[in-house]
């Protein structure tokens, strides 16, 4: 304290869904949907809607296995308390206190009811990694010597290696691989996209099939940390509880959405290969490579010699 003032806070905040790298991934996808809509009125016939369905419904899967990689609301919860503020004070402040935890950490925020209380604006963001090439408890250390305020130390240190509820490690791991699982899904939807250039569907159906599947296996991975008993988080009479967020509903959604393209394109080729060729707009192209020949001109100069 300096005459009676708190810390001053210096350092940037991070949102809690979007950061920079969410959105700078979202611009890249935009860009190729933007690119693919400037040729599409080259594209003749019922062709041009296949073509769009296919080339958006391809980059939403794209763009959504990459993007999660980044959000922080895979779990996330809310809850409104009277609590202390800051340390060696009395005060109490009404606020709405948020957890939301992603794949590489925590942010947990602190937003005042009203914002302006006690002489100050409550709006606060922190964000506490736990990936492999970060250190959570480092993190801690620097909110407690800033002196954030005890909420969000409060909430934080739940997650902490020296913390009772032995959730960090847990956490930590099952993010850890449920990206790793997330990148191949993501190596396996540009190889499911290769194949469908090719004249072989079946193989990128296959190949979509193969993408859901890690796709699922992300989210089982993720899953696991309900295995670990979690510490309540409590606030007075009140407790905050967090369930699945948008993140993993969202992936949950586009990993089916990839099952069922998948099965489907399988059954088109063994039950109705014409139709999988027409949408996929390969049909006049196999048509002409089988095309049979309906006349043939015999020289009768080779047959009256016996060749």
């Amino acid at each position: 304290l300096f005459d009676g003032v708190y810390p001053f806070y210096p350092q940037q905040r991070k949102a809690f869904v979007f950061d920079v790298s969410t959105i700078l991934v979202i611009m890249v996808f935009l860009t190729f949907a933007c690119g693919f809509l400037l040729i599409i009125p080259g594209i003749r016939g019922r062709a041009r809607l296949y073509w769009t369905l296919r080339v958006l419904l391809s980059l939403v899967v794209g763009v959504v296995i990459v993007a999660v990689q980044f959000t922080g609301d895979w779990e996330t919860g809310w809850v409104t308390a009277n609590t202390s503020y800051k340390s060696f004070s009395r005060a109490l402040v009404n606020a709405d206190i948020g957890l939301h935890v992603g794949l590489a950490g925590v942010n947990v925020t602190l937003m005042g009811n009203p914002v302006n209380q006690v002489n100050e604006t409550i709006n606060y963001n922190e964000h506490f990694a736990w990936s492999f090439d970060a250190d959570y408890d480092h993190s801690y250390g620097e909110g407690l010597e800033k002196g954030l305020p005890n909420p969000i130390l409060y909430v934080a240190e739940k997650f902490t290696m020296q913390s009772p509820c032995g959730v960090h490690r847990q956490y930590r791991i099952s993010g850890h691989y449920a990206s790793a699982t997330l990148w191949v899904a993501f190596c396996t939807w540009l190889i499911s996209n290769i194949l469908f250039s090719l004249p072989v569907l079946v193989y990128g159906g296959y190949m979509l099939l193969v993408t859901a599947a890690f796709m699922i296996f992300a989210l089982l991975s993720f899953s696991t940390v309900r295995n670990s008993p979690m510490c309540l988080i409590q606030f007075g009479t009140t407790t905050l509880r967090i369930g699945y967020g948008g993140s993993f509903w969202l992936t949950l959604a586009i990993g089916l959405l990839c099952f069922v393209s998948g099965i489907t394109v399988v059954a088109l080729h063994y039950f109705n290969l014409d139709l999988l060729k027409t949408f996929f707009d390969l049909h006049e192209d196999k048509a002409e490579e089988y095309q049979e020949m309906t006349e043939v001109h015999i020289n009768a100069d080779f047959v009256n010699k016996g060749l």
